[in-house]
């Protein structure tokens, strides 16, 4: 019998029958995610507990196998998907809200817990987790914490970095540790929670997070300014910045983007001669809201606009996010591969950014439209192309190296909020020096001397399924 034959016995008597798998088409799905590149696991394993987790892991060390943890598989660099067999520890069943401390606005919680469902049960008692991912419906909060995911919010909010107050681990031995504690201020030793925060599997398997809520705002508006390119989008939020006002969001469509989403949900979303797209929302009091509106449009209309619209009653808000909120189903009906990379530059960059796009469509003959966080300078550059195409996917690898050389240059990061996976890990040293990646290998290596959590991730000798 082998390893994994006895593997799947053991757990199956320990943790019962429905909590693991060997089906090949169950490997297969677990093994990739959204971003449809990954490789089978050996087994799957659904654990309900922290205690179990710990079991895994030691079965896991006794038979030799590492161990991939995996959330709800919302992402897009392959960070929680097997480069070569294993275990794949699933914690989508570990998806309950432990408990809400309303007093001290706090929330403990499981790592399968889905963010929109946390949300929900936050602004139920008059709370608010502000961090919004596109996927936040499916994407959980352990997946979240272990990328660092943003969302439109970051502007204002920042990313879910800053609602991490603590985390219950369990490492590679198998040992537990807590981190952080429910404090806002605390400085105790070296910060272990945030160094866990964007690790992406690598260091430990977060089994419980500490989470901090905020109160709900009152009233929130949204707007959308209408304008002829990527430059006045990018006037406009240049005054809006100076104007001392700072939005919850400020998000931009190119044309391109703009394009697609209008195909998709079939009919106009914008005037016709727009070629970049605006949506702003500002969140406070009922009186700051209206203010905030007000002066937002008045920046906006300084310089050459197509148009803008307001809205403060939450259908017609919703009506105004449809474009946005469309925006990655569009991309993904528009070609039979979209290569997302969220490319993060900063604020004043982002005309740079958004000409260094169009000369790399120009040169590799590429359709790029680019969407995203224009307030953080955080956008989503989608090569779009036909894998099937393989001189396509030659000039894709060369405009993606392209536009990371573009973005460090610009003082930028070549992932913003997607981490690095297996797909961006060879680019790591346009990025990082060799000094700091091989710091940041020993801090791997302390954590995980075996390198049994997640390998093949982030470093640039990191294996690509498929490739």
């Amino acid at each position: 019998m082998s390893a994994v034959d006895r593997l799947r016995e053991a757990c199956a008597s320990h943790l019962g029958e429905t909590a693991v798998s060997t089906d090949p088409q169950v490997r297969r799905d677990y093994g990739t995610d959204a971003l449809l590149r990954g490789a089978d696991a050996d087994l799957v394993v659904w654990p309900s507990s922290t205690a179990e987790v710990q079991w895994i892991m030691q079965q896991a060390a006794d038979a030799g196998l590492p161990v991939v943890t995996r959330g709800a598989g919302t992402g897009y660099t392959g960070g929680a998907v097997p480069t070569s067999g294993g275990i794949v520890l699933c914690v989508e069943r570990m998806n309950r809200i432990l408990e809400l401390d309303v007093r001290n606005q706090v929330a403990v919680v499981q790592p399968g817990v889905i963010t929109a469902d946390l949300q929900r049960a936050a602004e139920a008692a008059g709370l608010w987790y502000p961090p919004d991912p596109a996927s936040l419906h499916r994407s959980s909060i352990g997946g979240n914490i272990a990328e660092c995911a943003g969302g439109p919010r970051a502007v204002k909010y920042g990313t879910t970095r800053r609602y991490v107050l603590g985390l219950e681990v369990v490492l590679a031995s198998g040992a537990v540790i807590r981190t952080g504690s429910r404090a806002v201020k605390n400085v105790v030793g070296y910060d272990l929670t945030q160094l866990m925060v964007g690790s992406e599997g690598t260091l430990g398997i977060i089994t419980e997070a500490t989470m901090r809520l905020v109160p709900r705002p009152a009233h929130v508006a949204t707007l959308q300014v209408f304008t002829d390119g990527i430059d006045a989008a990018v006037a406009v939020v240049d005054r809006i910045t100076a104007a001392g006002i700072t939005p919850s969001t400020i998000e931009l469509l190119d044309a391109g983007s703009l394009a697609a989403a209008e195909r998709y949900v079939g009919r106009p979303l914008a005037p016709s001669g727009t070629g970049a797209l605006l949506i702003i929302d500002v969140d406070g009091t009922e009186g700051g809201v209206r203010d905030e509106a007000r002066l937002i449009a008045e920046a906006a209309r300084l310089g050459p606009v197509l148009g803008v619209d307001v809205a403060h009653d939450p259908a017609t808000r919703d009506a105004l996010w449809e474009a946005r909120r469309s925006m990655s189903y569009a991309l993904r009906a528009s070609a039979p591969r979209k290569i997302n990379h969220d490319v993060s530059v900063p604020r004043g960059r982002l005309g740079d950014l958004y000409r260094c796009i169009a000369d790399l469509e120009q040169a590799h003959g590429l359709w790029i439209p680019s969407f995203g966080h224009a307030g953080d300078g955080n956008i989503h550059v989608n090569i779009m192309i036909d894998p099937g195409d393989a001189d396509a996917v030659v000039r894709a690898e060369r405009a993606t190296r392209a536009l990371f050389e573009a973005v460090v240059s610009m003082q930028g990061s070549i992932s913003g909020e997607h981490g690095i996976g297996f797909s961006k890990a060879r680019y790591l040293p346009i990025e990082l020096s060799p000094e700091v990646v091989a710091l940041m290998q020993r801090v791997k290596t302390a954590f995980d001397p075996e390198g049994r959590l997640n390998p093949g991730k982030i470093w640039p000798d990191a294996p690509v399924p498929g490739a």
